[in-house]
């Protein structure tokens, strides 16, 4: 029988199992990402779409490793969302702006032909 100063000895130096499975999951949702990335890269024509496209999945990748590397998903709801929150108005801003970027260099282009 182990004596109460082995016992401690051995809970206390247990390795923790490894999340391989979490970490396929994880590398497989960025792949699946990047992957519909590159479609819509190869697929579409250069527009305002398209960029919007991109900075939408690329928000949603950036939250995801944050979430999962590091750790934000486990913390209170007020700290995310005061995360979120001015990501999303700063995404909404980006696309906004692209939209009207697009916009003048036609008028701009169409104006002086």
């Amino acid at each position: 029988m182990a004596t109460h100063h082995e016992q401690d000895f051995n809970t206390a130096g247990e390795v923790p199992k490894p999340q391989t499975k979490a970490i396929w999951r994880t590398f497989i949702i960025l792949v699946a990402l990047t992957a519909v990335e590159f479609i819509f890269a190869f697929t579409m024509e250069a527009s305002t779409v398209r960029n919007s496209i991109f900075i939408i999945l690329t928000i949603f990748k950036a939250f995801y490793i944050v979430g999962e590397f590091m750790h934000l998903k486990h913390e209170s709801k007020v700290l995310i969302w005061s995360i979120l929150l001015p990501m999303a108005l700063v995404t909404w801003l980006m696309v906004a702006l692209i939209a009207e970027g697009s916009y003048y260099f036609e008028s701009i282009t169409n104006y002086f032909k």
